[in-house]
C-alpha cells in the first residue's frame, strides 16, 4: 500500500506512473505490504479465473519468492509503478524505501528483478 501522497500520469517508461505529489525523503517507505490491501492469491486459484480476470491480475500483480501465489496491489495506485534499472526506491524486506531524495513531479520506479525469478508479465 503506498504510504506517500501520489498520483497517477502518463509515463515515459510505460503507460501509467504512480508520481511522488510531494517531496520525498531518501530513506522514507513508500509502499509497503499490508495483508488486509495488498491481496494474495494462491496459484490454484489464480489458474481457476476466468481468462480477462487472470490477465488483469498477471499485468497489476506481481510474484514474490518471499511470498506464494500472486500479490495483487489492488486498492491503492501502487499497481501502477514501473520499473527502471536505475530506480529511485529499493526493496527493503516487504517495504519499498527512497533510496535518494525524490522530487514531487518525479516517477516513482523500482527494480522488478528483485522480486525474484517471477517478475510482472511484461515488465520493460
Amino acid at each position: 500500500m503506498m504510504v506517500v501522497p501520489n498520483y497517477l500520469a502518463p509515463s515515459r517508461i510505460h503507460g501509467l506512473g504512480v508520481f511522488a505529489a510531494e517531496p520525498i525523503p531518501a530513506g522514507t517507505a513508500v509502499w509497503v505490504l499490508h495483508p488486509r490491501y495488498d491481496l494474495t492469491f494462491p496459484d490454484a486459484e489464480v489458474a481457476a479465473m476466468p481468462p480477462v480476470l487472470r490477465a488483469f491480475m498477471d499485468c497489476y500483480g506481481y510474484r514474490d519468492d518471499r511470498h506464494p501465489g500472486l500479490v495483487f496491489c489492488g486498492l491503492d495506485n501502487g499497481r501502477f509503478m514501473n520499473h527502471s534499472d536505475d530506480p529511485n526506491l529499493d526493496q527493503i524486506d516487504d517495504a519499498n524505501v527512497a533510496v535518494r531524495d525524490i522530487a514531487a513531479g518525479e516517477e516513482l520506479t523500482c527494480d522488478y528483478r528483485l522480486l525474484g525469478e517471477n517478475p510482472p508479465a511484461g515488465w520493460r
